[in-house]
């Protein structure tokens, strides 16, 4: 997922080899540790295939993307659970700050395996099977598991067809409901925008209510006059969905349209600044402002 992801975004961005890489990943490969763990267990920790645990590593991604392009530039893997993707855009960011001139590959890859989903599905974190579309209808406790893959090509300087600038990014780890709002406070401040100015606010709701009751609370009480939609009904909750999320963002600024499967509250507003705030199972928050070039 990860390979095919970078190679689309470096083709459509026009870029053949980017000066770096940087990824952001909670688990890492899934799969490929659940074999050599099984192994382990099966040969008694005898004899033991190395093949399944050097490509078990986090870093394999983004070292796969770099092997198959002939990158040789900066790669660095984050692995900041649900603030790996934001880690990886902080660094992107702060080094384009530096070196404007670089592009640089950037994204976030989470996968479920049959192992991984069994293991979370014991602590009660997700429904049973239902149709997905279906994921706010419900009051019961859970949400939907997922994974996907989504990497961008950033720059620090404008170039012709760019359509989307990133603004800023900010994390909040387990902040009480005071430090929430007056991180976001801040957050918009620092950006140089009133609360107002958003004209649309893409929301993680997982479909838990325990977690999405904070979530509509902040929406209600910070964006009244904005367009909200929602997104991890399309892709699930997985700790680097807010790639998925920048990616759909993206996609809604370039064609100045939210599709109707995502819309929450549509104030016909003309799409050209939103706001990505993501709540993973209550604990990280994260904010990312985009506006369009």
């Amino acid at each position: 997922m990860g390979v095919a992801a970078g190679s689309m975004a470096l083709k459509e961005a026009g870029v053949t080899v980017p000066h770096g890489i940087i990824t952001g990943t909670a688990y890492g490969c899934l799969e490929d540790t659940g074999i050599f763990l099984n192994k382990l267990i099966e040969n008694n920790e005898y004899a033991l295939n190395p093949t399944p645990f050097i490509q078990s590593t986090h870093n394999t991604i983004g070292s796969q993307i770099a092997l198959l392009i002939q990158c040789q530039g900066y790669n660095q893997t984050y692995t900041q659970g649900a603030f790996s993707f934001e880690s990886s855009l902080l660094d992107a960011l702060l080094e384009l700050q530096d070196f404007p001139a670089q592009s640089l590959l950037v994204g976030g890859v989470d996968e479920i395996t049959s192992t991984s989903h069994a293991i979370q599905k014991r602590f009660g974190l997700f429904k049973n099977e239902m149709n997905n579309l279906e994921l706010f209808n419900g009051n019961e406790k859970g949400t939907l598991n997922g994974e996907g893959a989504a990497y961008f090509v950033l720059a620090g300087e404008k170039k012709g067809d760019d359509a989307v600038c990133i603004e800023a990014v900010k994390t909040l780890y387990k902040p009480g409901d005071t430090e929430l709002k007056k991180g976001i406070d801040e957050f918009l401040e620092s950006a140089g925008i009133e609360a107002s100015g958003i004209d649309l606010v893409l929301i993680g709701k997982s479909g838990d209510q325990k977690f999405d009751l904070k979530t509509n609370e902040i929406t209600s009480t910070f964006f009244s006059s904005s367009s909200v939609g929602v997104f991890k009904h399309l892709c699930g909750e997985y700790p680097t969905a807010s790639a998925f999320a920048l990616w759909l963002a993206t996609r809604i600024i370039q064609e100045n349209f939210m599709p109707e499967a995502i819309v929450v509250r549509n104030t016909n507003r003309p799409l050209k600044r939103l706001l990505i705030y993501n709540p993973y199972f209550g604990t990280h928050h994260s904010l990312i402002l985009l506006r369009a070039c």
